[in-house]
């Protein structure tokens, strides 16, 4: 049995396809070579911070240093610095090829490589308390740092764990780029936001928090299974209060933000395995009107000719089964499916 969803406030659609799929114990084995421990060899870990451009910001017991070409920082709690193949440069060259009715303009902007710890090996589901808010603290800071530099708009910061999910280093770390444009897809967000009597995102918060899609909650956040989900075990993280920018989060919601992604991580490990994952952030600076939220996409199914050629996304786990998984009101079945079949 099939279903087409409908995003909560955008022409987009999903379609729930149930019928396609596996155990969701079946997609374990994606993850198996992916994490294979290369401590000796990895450029990220602590004490080899020569093989890596100089950081711009070390973080070490809750003060920020900065590496030098002569003198790296060492023993350091997370650790920032330039991405050796950026996406985008301070200073681009000027774009090669014009042509009549075609517009280019300089690769501007950053990208920058956040260590989230020395320990090769180490997950944020594994972090203390003081580890995953100082990670959060630090997503704050790097944030705020890039939003600050002039002609940048945008700034994307996200996480690619495992191979499948686009990461070349298999050592823990998140990624940031500063953009000078922002992105299509938040701007028809903010458009649909500003054509509205209310904030969506409020208006879906209080609906999912009654929902059979909610996974768990805090004092200040909400976790669940998106009803218009674009793949099994979608999962995004609202604040309870409207805000729109990392930069305006306090310490305590810090702290709750780093606690509830934490626990979403460890639900993932418990049903899905150690399976390669995306999790983004979708915020905007200077924009009270959007409300920030963190999507976490684990990278079971591939996008094939259908999404491709349509944009809508084939999800073969349903946002109610899903949350009912990672809630664990439900362990593994014998026979019903999660997955597509290939």
């Amino acid at each position: 049995m099939s279903e087409i969803r409908k995003h909560y406030f955008l022409p987009e659609y999903c379609i729930i396809a149930e019928g396609r799929a596996k155990r969701p114990s079946d997609f374990a084995g994606a993850a198996k070579d992916s994490e294979k421990n290369h401590s000796e060899s990895c450029v990220f870990c602590g004490g080899n911070e020569e093989k890596t451009p100089p950081a711009t910001a070390a973080y070490k017991k809750g003060e920020i240093f900065a590496d030098t070409e002569k003198k790296r920082v060492r023993n350091w709690d997370f650790r920032c610095f330039p991405n050796l193949y950026p996406a985008l440069s301070p200073a681009p060259p000027s774009p090669g090829f014009r042509g009549k009715g075609l517009e280019a303009f300089p690769g501007f902007g950053f990208h920058e490589v956040i260590v989230e710890s020395p320990v090769h090996g180490k997950k944020l589901e594994e972090f203390s308390d003081a580890e995953i808010s100082g990670l959060m603290g630090v997503y704050k800071d790097r944030v705020c740092h890039y939003a600050a530099r002039e002609k940048i708009r945008y700034v994307s910061l996200f996480k690619n764990s495992g191979k499948a999910a686009g990461a070349s280093q298999n050592h823990s770390h998140s990624q940031l780029l500063a953009l000078p444009v922002c992105p299509q897809v938040l701007e028809r967000e903010l458009k649909a936001i500003r054509e509205g009597e209310k904030c969506p995102y409020c208006v879906l918060l209080e609906k999912e928090k009654t929902s059979t899609r909610l996974i768990r909650e805090n004092s200040k956040f909400v976790a669940f299974a998106p009803y218009y989900s674009t793949g099994p075990f979608e999962v995004w993280i609202l604040p309870k209060e409207h805000i729109s920018f990392l930069g305006d989060f306090s310490p305590e919601l810090l702290f709750a933000l780093g606690e509830i992604l934490r626990a979403v991580l460890r639900s993932y490990g418990k049903v899905l395995g150690n399976l390669p994952y995306n999790h983004m952030f979708y915020q905007l600076f200077e924009t009270p009107e959007y409300h920030l939220n963190l999507r976490l996409m684990p990278r079971i199914s591939t996008a094939a000719g259908f999404e491709l050629n349509t944009g809508i996304y084939i999800n073969t786990v349903s946002p109610e089964k899903a949350a009912s998984y990672l809630r664990g009101d439900i362990n593994e079945p014998t026979r019903e499916k999660v997955g597509r079949e290939k």
